[in-house]
């Protein structure tokens, strides 16, 4: 192996090894900013926090009028009973993480450009933004989950055991958003056409994820599902929230697996290029 190469592998592996216990001291200071994030989205506003309420209940109740009295759809393997409320919930379900990754990855590559001051004059590790981004995207879709579970209650009579399961969910979930997140607010950085991008990339990305479908009802087009890691992730969510269909384990597996090696790659790549960011910016 060339000297170079050999000097890349060592300083990536460095960074890897010392990667836990570096977000581990940051803890305090990630916990604080997630809050503050969290409080200042509605700082200002009337109603407060209560938007972080009426915003997830309002959207329920549109997609029940919508897809039940002005558009009548019914869910592939609902029963005849269940068609008022069926398809706003398997909507919501999917639209929960679908929402978290279109938050955070609209959000990266302005966060470190929204921030100057980090950078150029302060002493502030900019690796955990990113993290930070994820966990308020996390904590709000919490609230949106309250709200999806007592429309269970109403239109199914319960709510499904597999529930506990539910921060499995969210790892790999949180994992392709942070390896994307770091990649994305990196090159941000160096090129400011990517937040056009990534904009338009969202807008196609909800329609090839089965949001508003099942992956059952475009079988010609499963192969081209299953390459989407969000698939698996959405699946999964609505098996543990609303307990239908079933999580085919080795695409989740191997969903996990892989936004494990973009998390890892992602952090590499803006810890190997955030000492260009000041002369840049």
């Amino acid at each position: 192996m060339p000297a170079d190469r050999l000097a890349i592998f060592r300083t990536s592996a460095a960074l890897l090894v010392g990667m836990p216990g570096r977000f581990w001291s940051y803890r305090d200071l990630i916990v604080q900013m997630t809050l503050r994030e969290v409080g200042q989205r509605y700082r200002g506003t009337f109603l407060g926090m209560l938007w972080s309420f009426l915003m997830p209940l309002l959207m329920l109740i549109v997609y029940t009028v919508v897809f039940s009295a002005i558009l009548p759809s019914k869910w592939p393997g609902a029963s005849a009973g269940d068609d008022l409320g069926e398809f706003a919930l398997m909507l919501f379900a999917g639209l929960i993480p679908f929402t978290v990754f279109s938050e955070v990855i609209a959000r990266a590559p302005l966060l470190i450009l929204n921030v100057p001051n980090y950078v150029k004059r302060v002493v502030f590790p900019l690796e955990i933004l990113p993290v930070v981004a994820i966990g308020s995207a996390v904590c709000n879709s919490l609230m949106a989950i309250v709200i999806l579970l007592a429309g269970s209650v109403v239109f199914r009579g319960g709510i499904s055991p597999l529930i506990v399961l539910l921060p499995v969910m969210y790892v790999p979930l949180v994992l392709l958003c942070l390896g994307l997140a770091w990649f994305l607010a990196a090159l941000g950085v160096y090129v400011r056409d990517v937040g056009h991008l990534v904009s338009f990339i969202l807008q196609m990305l909800i329609f090839l994820t089965p949001v508003f479908y099942p992956v059952t009802s475009v079988p010609r087009l499963k192969l081209i599902m299953h390459l989407n890691p969000l698939t698996a992730i959405i699946e999964g969510f609505r098996h543990v929230l609303l307990g239908s269909g079933e999580v085919p384990v080795t695409m989740w597996l191997m969903c996990i697996a892989g936004s494990a090696a973009l998390a890892l790659l992602g952090y590499v790549f803006f810890m190997k290029t955030k000492s260009g960011f000041a002369d840049v910016l």
